[in-house]
């Protein structure tokens, strides 16, 4: 589907490679590493000499430039030292923490233990609220000038046009669907302008949380971006039947505690669903030509796929016109468009 260059598919970084840039770090490994589950970088457990592990993450090329991921670094490294539990990056002997290895660039992690939680209950999403406003309070507090803003154009318009020159969308459906997603552009557009922005997690879902003995964590800053505050609670709420409002309504109670949540930006809700939508289509085809990613979502790129999508976008475009912030939308056990899609990371 995809007909970009294969430059980015980690062919080099074997295991002994993956020993290789760890040791480069000053820890000396036994020679034991396992791959952790990824699908746009590679992520690899090794294990030190004294059986304890570190995390060794290699992004791929191409995707973010080196200003970009050390903002990332800088972020999580501010977060930390506002005592907010996230797993900032460990640092090289030299005190930097972004290296690179047969032009892969890389950085490692401290182990952290736990699991994403298996449900989220209502003291939960009160607990996540309050987090997110920390995090967002150190967000706000300096910018981030090399990350992406999330915006109709970054999250949709270029993406669109990517799509279009490759001609990736089937003939019999493409007007459709293009008619579709450019209005959701639209949409977004005119409803972010104004809103405040500042850096965001990005993709707060909640495979990106860690949950152990109580504890909570909050992992993987690899797309944050400058964005609304709302981002990072519609991808852990997606739901629009009434249960998902009641826990919005909890996750705003504990973010106010410690941060003014805008209510109004709760109809952005739609129109940030529809513009991840149209970024991970364009994701899975950019990235076709990894072996991975067709042996995964084998029924992307079919016209059949392109129908759901368009269908999933006009749905998306008529709760938004009908002025929906998130609510019911088909009856209380349907899922979102597109199901468990927003749970497939990114990273």
């Amino acid at each position: 589907m995809s007909t970009t260059t294969p430059t980015d598919l980690f062919l080099s970084l074997t295991p002994h490679k993956v020993i290789e840039a760890v040791e480069a770090a000053g820890v000396h490994c036994n020679r034991v590493c396992y791959p952790l589950n990824s699908f746009e970088n590679r992520v690899y457990e090794v294990e030190r000499e004294d059986r304890t592990r570190v995390i060794a993450k290699f992004y791929r090329p191409g995707r973010w430039t080196r200003e970009q991921i050390l903002e990332e670094h800088r972020f999580l490294a501010e977060l930390a030292d506002a005592e907010i539990p996230v797993c900032p990056t460990r640092p090289f002997p030299d005190g930097e923490t972004l290296k690179q290895i047969d032009h892969i660039p890389y950085c490692l992690f401290e182990r952290m233990g736990g699991r994403a939680p298996d449900e989220l209950g209502d003291e939960l999403f009160v607990r996540l609220g309050r987090l997110a406003a920390r995090i967002h309070n150190v967000g706000a507090a300096s910018a981030a000038e090399h990350r992406v803003r999330l915006s109709a154009d970054t999250y949709a318009r270029e993406d669109l046009g990517w799509l279009v020159e490759r001609k990736l969308i089937p003939a019999p459906v493409e007007r459709r669907y293009l008619a579709a997603a450019r209005a959701v552009a639209d949409a977004a557009e005119e409803r972010l302008r104004g809103v405040d922005v500042h850096r965001i997690h990005g993709d707060l879902h909640p495979g990106n949380l860690l949950l152990r003995d109580g504890a909570l964590r909050v992992l993987d800053f690899d797309d944050m971006v400058v964005g609304p505050a709302v981002q990072d609670l519609w991808l852990l709420l997606p739901g629009r039947d009434e249960a998902a409002r009641q826990q919005r309504e909890l996750f705003i109670e504990g973010y106010e505690e410690l941060r003014r949540f805008d209510r109004s930006t709760l109809g952005l809700i739609e129109p940030l669903r529809g513009l991840r939508m149209i970024h991970y289509a364009a994701w899975i085809a950019r990235r076709w030509h990894d072996p991975i990613f067709p042996r995964t979502f084998p029924h992307c790129g079919t016209e059949a796929y392109w129908r759901e999508e368009a269908s999933s976008l006009e749905e998306v475009l008529q709760l938004t016109r009908d002025g929906d912030t998130g609510g019911p939308g088909g009856g209380a056990d349907e899922p979102p468009p597109s199901g468990g899609k927003y749970f497939w990371d990114l990273n």
